[in-house]
């Protein structure tokens, strides 16, 4: 909603609150935490998993490489740490990616980055609420046949959450992101403890289908490489963060990084160390947590906080897609909606399209997780690398600033080649299996970007956007005022049409298929000539019972006549105080819109909505002045038009 002074409601309610409200409605550094890394923080539960997945194919033998691979992931996630802090401080107003690649790889990059990263947010917002709606199941199998409601529920809860507002959906989920961290660290240093399991673990293996070799350790790594999705979130969302926004949004990708990376690796050696492998109806997160501590009360209320924590990994997606929407908007990509920002800075319109997309993937896949899971982190690597290479060109461009940008160019150039590889093994892996769907919507968002900005392109110019134009002069004008009958609502929108222009005229239509129409009608002329309004009142008649064709063809003549140089049909109509009570009153300005807008080229269409409190206030107060200027002035006489009534 767009206020009189032209700021969102958002950014009115926050200048008159003042600077130390809206800070309030913004992250801290721990905040940022709950409501930006859940995506990545969550992704323990099913990226060890994912390698061993592909690893079990080869037998016990292709095992020993879990750990090695999981090492490699840590790795690359130190880089990408370290990368997109320096990403944070050279580009503070948000973006990551999409920014870096607009200021120095150019528009097509940068839009191309945009759409990865917005196929990726998607993809984890779905993937987070049915992983999570699949772990319950697990424990409950009779829920299994709603699946599908169940992730729409928890989407909606998450919606919900996020319209309140982002450091208010932060508060909601620091408790869940605490008490997952808090449960990892205690079943990994529990577990590391043991020699045994508490609980005996099941390596019943598989047929061996496949031999250990370097396209098997590769397809294992890009699996794996799934925990790495939700790191550049914070990079995106700078602006969410309180003051200093750079250095808190630094610590944050620090501390996701260091408590990410110890999970995996501590999840990683626990795996080796009991050798855990991947078995039906159970998760191995769920196999190391039973080891480390039995099946007791304690591990059941672990793994309800691990299913809540992977339904809410999806408020990665809330946080970052909205932002990122907003400045695609802002540089004429996206509808200038999404840039819209409600109270409690809410990018409104990001959060409910996000919230539509990820409930019709959840649809058409039935809820099922490992039909998402090939085309889960293909887009996000794109990003990744676009990223990094835009930084090696900033850093390069900021040399004369002394050596120090050679060392930081390094680190975002290892972090390019790094990503790209990646990316290529991501898409060469999971091509058959689903990537190939991300490599087609991915050009076809970018597509859909330069066919918006286009528009807009096209649009200023025709309306000449930033050029000054010819000075204003008075045209004559016809205002053209529908009625049906003398009401109060009639009054306001003579009235109105008087203040607009000189030349007024009122049609009514009357229908000819029936006598019954001819006794009010005549009522109604008589009580127009009594009332005296100074307004031509115009008949147009039909035999078919339609009000709007006689007055779009009515229009149509004046148009021919080229008379006017604007014409405008105004329409009084009532404002409705709830929404139940437009069910009350007939749809006559829908009905003479759509007509109108459909059967002329040059007619302004004006529906002015009154409500009812209103009209009855501005009557009162006409009547008082009319009976004023009645005793003091002679009214002027009825300005009469040229235009004949219909036979």
């Amino acid at each position: 909603m767009t206020t009189a002074a032209g700021k969102t409601d958002g950014q009115a309610h926050a200048s008159a609150a003042g600077p130390d409200d809206d800070e309030k409605e913004r992250l801290t550094a721990l905040g940022g935490i709950a409501a930006l890394s859940l995506d990545a923080l969550s992704s323990v539960a099913y990226g060890p998993e994912a390698i061993l997945v592909v690893l079990v194919a080869a037998g016990a033998s292709a095992l020993k490489y879990s750990l090695p691979i999981t090492g490699a992931i840590v790795i690359l996630l130190v880089a990408l740490v370290i990368s997109y802090r320096q990403v944070i401080e050279a580009f503070p107003n948000g973006g990551g990616a999409y920014a870096v690649s607009k200021t120095h790889l150019g528009t097509t990059a940068s839009l191309v980055a945009a759409a990865s990263l917005t196929v990726d947010y998607i993809l984890n917002a779905a993937v987070g609420v049915s992983a999570g709606v699949e772990a319950l199941t697990a424990a409950y199998p009779a829920l299994y046949g709603a699946r599908v409601w169940l992730c729409l529920g928890v989407l909606a809860l998450i919606t919900g959450a996020n319209l309140w507002g982002v450091a208010e959906s932060a508060r909601l989920f620091m408790v869940p992101t605490l008490a997952f961290i808090v449960s990892i660290f205690a079943v990994i240093i529990i577990g590391l403890a043991r020699h045994q399991p508490v609980v005996p673990l099941d390596h019943t293996l598989p047929p061996v289908t496949d031999t250990v070799g370097l396209l098997l350790i590769l397809k294992a790594f890009a699996s794996g490489c799934s925990a790495l999705t939700g790191v550049e979130a914070i990079a995106n969302s700078v602006p969410q963060f309180r003051r200093p926004r750079v250095k808190r949004a630094q610590h944050t990708e620090v501390g996701l990084g260091l408590l990410l990376g110890l999970m995996l690796i501590g999840l990683g050696m626990l795996i080796r160390h009991w050798n855990a492998v991947p078995q039906s109806g159970t998760t191995v997160l769920a196999q190391l947590t039973a080891g480390a501590i039995g099946h007791n009360a304690l591990f059941y209320v672990i793994q309800i906080i691990t299913l809540v924590l992977l339904s809410l990994a999806a408020n990665t997606s809330f946080a970052g897609l909205p932002v990122l929407a907003g400045l695609l908007a802002h540089d004429n990509f996206l509808p200038h909606v999404f840039g819209l920002r409600a109270d409690r800075r809410v990018f409104r319109y990001g959060v409910i399209v996000l919230a539509v997309a990820a409930a019709l993937l959840l649809i058409a896949v039935r809820g099922d997780t490992q039909a998402l899971v090939p085309l889960f982190a293909v887009g996000v690597f794109i990003g990744f690398t676009l990223s990094q290479t835009g930084m090696v060109r900033h850093w390069h461009l900021q040399r004369s600033s002394g050596r120090s940008w050679i060392y930081r160019a390094i680190i975002n150039g290892v972090g390019a080649v790094l990503t790209f590889v990646v990316t290529i093994i991501e898409l060469v892996s999971k091509f058959l299996a689903g990537a190939w769907l991300v490599a087609i919507v991915i050009p076809l968002l970018v597509l859909m970007f330069m066919a918006v900005a286009k528009a807009y392109k096209r649009i200023g110019a025709e309306l000449a956007i930033g050029q000054v134009p010819p000075h204003p002069v008075k045209r004559a004008s016809l205002v053209i005022v529908p009625v049906s009958g003398m009401s109060r609502l009639t009054a306001e929108g003579v009235s109105a049409a008087k203040s607009l222009g000189d030349d007024v005229i009122a049609v009514t239509v009357v229908f000819t298929d029936s006598d019954e129409d001819r006794a009010p009608e005549a009522a109604f002329r008589e009580e127009w000539q009594s009332w005296k309004p100074e307004v031509q009142l115009l008949t147009l008649r039909s035999a078919h019972r339609s009000i709007a064709e006689p007055i779009v063809n009515y229009l149509r003549m004046v148009e021919a006549e080229d008379k006017y140089h604007r014409l405008v049909v105004l329409i009084p109509e009532i404002q409705p105080n709830h929404w139940w009570q437009a069910l009350l009153h007939n749809q006559r300005g829908v009905i003479l819109g759509r007509a109108i807008r459909r059967g002329t080229r040059r007619v302004i269409l004006c529906r002015l909505r009154y409500r009812l409190e209103t009209v009855v206030d501005d009557a009162t107060a006409a009547a008082k002045r009319a009976s004023e200027q009645q005793a003091t002035e002679p009214k002027a006489p009825e300005r009469k038009l040229d235009f004949p009534e219909s036979p």
